[in-house]
């Protein structure tokens, strides 16, 4: 199984389109919301596309692409703690921001999991580690050290491979670089059958306000860190430092 240290806590978008066929699982800090927002242009009125933050909506909105649909779960669904959740006024999710493979294929089925075009994008983890390190201490008027926040994080903050893999093997039948994302989106979209994808809007910008290369601002305890707890996808995308 793969190790907790990659798997975020259930406590924690996507989207599967069954007009294209296609499931896309978004990761951490890949540009994964402008891609959603963007792939829901395409989405019919029976696809799931999860939430998400009240901001992007806006942005979704405006294009005129369609918003959340098919993510929440029915009252046969529910568990004690999500009639709980219900009762605080929140509706209890099925698909959710940042769902890892494991519990999408659960939750589509085998029959749809292993015949849809599974995709999704990473990045440079040296580079991605900072890009996470400022927006999670972004309203935090003095952040921790970076380095020191770095060596501390649990892995699944800095390491996607856990959100695309299955039994420590990958699940996916495309994985693009956030380096080449717009040579990459076409790529997937060729693959799905689709025209080119629309010019992709921007999201969570303005958050990093150094862009100091890695290798000037990353010690050597936190690069080693880096390359062992991110070594599947420095090995699969070819990254190194």
């Amino acid at each position: 199984m793969v190790s907790d240290r990659f798997t975020e806590p259930a406590s924690k978008p996507m989207i599967v389109s069954h007009r294209h066929r296609f499931i896309f699982i978004k990761t951490r800090k890949t540009a994964g919301t402008s891609i959603e927002i963007a792939l829901s242009a395409f989405c019919g009125p029976d696809d799931i596309i999860s939430p998400i933050s009240r901001e992007d909506e806006v942005v979704r909105r405006e294009l005129g692409y369609p918003g959340p649909q098919h993510h929440l779960k029915t009252a046969a669904e529910y568990s004690a703690r999500d009639w709980w959740t219900r009762l605080r006024g929140e509706r209890p999710r099925r698909f959710y921001n940042h769902a890892p493979a494991s519990e999408v294929r659960a939750l589509v089925g085998e029959e749809v999991w292993n015949s849809y075009f599974k995709f999704c994008f990473d990045r440079n983890p040296f580079d991605k580690a900072i890009s996470k390190y400022y927006w999670s201490n972004k309203r935090k008027t003095q952040p921790p050290d970076m380095n020191q926040w770095l060596q501390e994080c649990p892995t699944y903050k800095i390491s996607n491979w856990g959100m695309y893999s299955l039994d420590g093997e990958l699940a996916m039948d495309f994985v693009g670089r956030f380096e080449h994302l717009a040579e990459d989106l076409q790529k997937a979209f060729d693959r799905i059958g689709l025209d080119s994808p629309p010019e992709l809007p921007r999201t969570k910008v303005g958050t990093r306000k150094d862009r100091s290369h890695y290798g000037e601002v990353l010690t050597d305890a936190t690069r080693l860190r880096l390359e062992r707890d991110c070594a599947r996808e420095i090995e699969l995308l070819g990254y190194n430092w």
